[in-house]
């Protein structure tokens, strides 16, 4: 340091005058000898003088250093530049005295050393700094064992940092799919502090690779099993049970040749092989792999095995879960049919998904019955809870269902035998569920419900209409409450439509309304693909998906085969709703369409007046909807045939109304318009029927 003014009695004075203490420090005092020096900084002058062993410690030459603060601060790291300076600021500014600071200094051989000042701030008689005099010393020896410690610390808060952050991931996983998602997933070798993984399971005497995570180890997984013979390092991590620790790969190849075959392709230079125990058994095992690591602490150790002992754990839960699942699933699949008849007349797909959560299944079931007269029964049902006991007794029910429908009894006695079944078993269950009779070569159906979703009809226009099934109990609590009656619902089923029964698991949503899943359901099946078979699996992947999967679904779809008729004598159909406020409309736009298709355009306006009604007779005296169908006859004389079948036996009678009536001219204008007309009874009911003639032949309908 630059040498202060003295007087006589060893004390100096500033530029003021002011009497202050000598220099911390003289030149031949054994301070030196102990890695210490002084300085002294004039604010005014911006001057910095450092001693010779002050110099020494902040590793400056004297040719090097210019005598400023700033000088000194270019061998100091910028973040300790700005806490020193902040530090000395924030004592000028108050009325402090002394500062003390630990910084590190760059030393000339690129070392940073830790370094410790003290110093005083010497003001004049007005409070105002003039001088910092104070000290410099080497505080590397100092520094160094709580250096070390916070490094240990650091190390000690990362590795528990791992091990929870793994274990909150872990926790989740509920399948093995789920424990190689949360290893492999965005974000897991960071929180493994890794940077590459590999998961393989022991089965038969080999180990399989099931994860792979990390660049270049896809090579891994070519050979799928690796023979548990100790030919690899993870081999025989896994038959010793015994972790390996490796901070160089290639120098395991003299012991493993095999490996050396990967070597070329893995870009990684040390490697943690951990056999995975659970229950004092090796049931697979997890290589962590690293890039530049010269050495595993026996804190890194200790923290490789801890995970794999986490991974171990979840691994073996992954399992019994799945092997429980598996046996819960094989048992409900074997309870369900194994094969669909074969039908005339139409097509039927079924679908099941079992849910993707929870170790139990659910008690949802179908069936396709083949029924007397060519009819078909259809059954979708669910038996309350989701465990093997709801599993055993839907295969219970099923089977008795299916033979009380076989014994070819009416759909409303098939319910109200199965219920009785039901209550007699020894639970406490009940089900859902809907049973629909449907006769293909007429459209007929016949449906019940027990409690159970009505069924979804797609007409051949696109639209699709919920029908009002009416419904009883529940199955097993009708028979408790005496109450076995299930209303028969009777509906048309025109060529072409098609038929959509499912249990809930397809429209329920957890803490929504089931009508947003029905909304759901219906526009699905208006943009879904006409074969019954396309259409099962838009619906599955559309709708079972976007529910979450939480609940079992069956699905059953049938559609009865289209009536184009022939290229000479094509044919339409369509079916009218008695509540449908639009269903006249859009009949009536169906035949003009039809007419225009196949050429005949000037009959439009006579066969939609006498369509109107024959429709609206129908629709105003009968309980249900109405057919209509329109064809072309093209022997012995090419005519238009209009036909509109409903489910009453009364036939109609042509009136003559007086002058004032507003009723009774419907036949009467029939009559005027067409060349023919007539009734004929169609089984349980009548078909009318008016003929136009053509005017000339038909184009090609296609």
């Amino acid at each position: 340091m630059a040498a202060a003014e003295r007087d006589g009695s060893g004390q100096g004075r500033d530029g003021s005058g002011q009497d202050r203490p000598g220099p911390v420090t003289g030149p031949g005092e054994r301070l030196a000898l102990n890695g210490m020096g002084t300085f002294e900084w004039d604010l005014g002058a911006g001057t910095l003088a450092l001693d010779e062993p002050g110099m020494s410690v902040c590793g400056l030459e004297p040719g090097e250093f210019d005598g400023t603060p700033e000088g000194l601060g270019l061998h100091i790291p910028d973040e300790d530049r700005r806490r020193l300076t902040e530090t000395v600021t924030a004592l000028l500014d108050g009325d402090g005295e002394t500062y003390g600071s630990y910084f590190t200094v760059r030393r000339p051989d690129g070392r940073d050393q830790w370094t410790h000042t003290q110093g005083r701030v010497l003001r004049d008689p007005g409070g105002r700094a003039r001088r910092i005099v104070g000290i410099v010393r080497d505080a590397t020896a100092e520094l160094a064992q709580a250096t070390l410690l916070r490094k240990l610390e650091a190390a000690r808060s990362q590795q528990t940092t791992i091990v929870q952050r793994t274990t909150e991931a872990l926790s989740r996983a509920v399948t093995v799919d789920d424990v190689t998602a949360a290893l492999t997933g965005a974000g897991a070798l960071e929180r493994l502090g890794a940077d590459g993984l590999a998961l393989a399971l022991a089965e038969g005497g080999a180990v399989k690779m099931i994860a792979l995570s990390g660049e270049s180890l896809e090579v891994l997984g070519e050979r799928g099993l690796v023979r548990l013979d100790g030919s690899l390092p993870l081999s025989q991590a896994v038959l010793t049970g015994r972790a390996r620790f490796v901070t160089s790969l290639t120098d395991l190849t003299g012991e493993f040749p095999l490996l050396g075959r990967y070597l070329h392709h893995i870009r990684y230079d040390a490697a943690a092989y951990l056999p995975l125990i659970a229950q004092a058994k090796a049931i697979g095992g997890l290589v962590l792999f690293y890039r530049r690591r010269s050495e595993f602490s026996p804190e890194e150790r200790n923290l490789c095995l801890g995970l794999a002992a986490i991974v171990a754990q979840s691994l073996q839960r992954a399992l019994l879960f799945d092997q429980e699942r598996e046996f819960a699933t094989g048992l409900q699949a074997a309870m369900l049919p194994r094969r669909i008849p074969e039908i005339t007349g139409g097509e039927i797909a079924v679908r099941y998904h079992a849910a993707w959560s929870g170790r139990e299944v659910g008690g949802d079931w179908y069936d396709v019955i083949s029924l007397p007269r060519d009819r078909v029964g259809l059954v979708v049902g669910d038996v309350q809870g989701h465990d093997t006991h709801a599993a055993a007794i839907m295969g219970q029910l099923r089977i008795a269902l299916r033979a009380y429908a076989g014994e070819g009894h009416a759909p409303s006695t098939v319910l109200a035998r199965a219920s009785r079944f039901l209550a007699e078993l020894d639970t406490e269950r009940f089900a859902t569920c809907l049973y629909a009779q449907v006769d293909l070569e007429t459209g007929g159906v016949r449906a019940v419900r027990a409690g159970h979703l009505g069924p979804l009809i797609r007409h051949t226009d696109g639209r699709t209409g919920w029908p009002n099934v009416r419904g009883g109990l529940p199955l097993g609590l009708a028979t408790a409450f005496a109450q076995e009656e299930f209303p028969e619902t009777r509906l048309d089923l025109v060529p072409g439509e098609t038929l959509v029964l499912c249990t809930d698991g397809l429209v329920e949503e957890p803490g929504t309304d089931i009508t947003q899943g029905m909304e759901a359901l219906a526009l699905a099946v208006r943009g879904g693909p006409q074969e019954a078979g396309a259409l099962a699996d838009h619906l599955s992947d559309r709708l079972w998906e976007r529910w979450g999967s939480g609940d079992d679904v069956a699905l059953l779809v049938l559609r009865r085969a289209p009536d184009p008729g022939t290229h000479r004598a094509p044919r339409i159909h369509q079916y009218v709703h008695q509540a449908d406020p639009e269903g006249l409309s859009e009949a009536r736009y169906a035949l003009r369409q039809a007419l225009r298709d196949w050429g005949m355009p000037q009959l439009a306006d006579d066969i939609e007046l006498a369509a109107g009604e024959l429709l609206v007779n129908a629709l105003l005296h009968t309980d249900g909807g109405a057919v209509l169908t329109m064809e072309v006859l093209p022997e012995p004389v090419r005519r238009i045939r209009l036909w509109v079948k409903d489910r009453s036996s009364v036939w109609p009678r042509r009136r003559s109304p007086g002058e004032a009536a507003t009723t009774g001219r419907g036949l009467l204008l029939v009559d005027a318009l067409a060349t023919h007309w007539g009734v004929e009874s169609r089984g349980d009911g009548k078909a009318v029927w008016c003929e136009f003639d053509t005017g000339g032949d038909p184009r090609d309908a296609g």
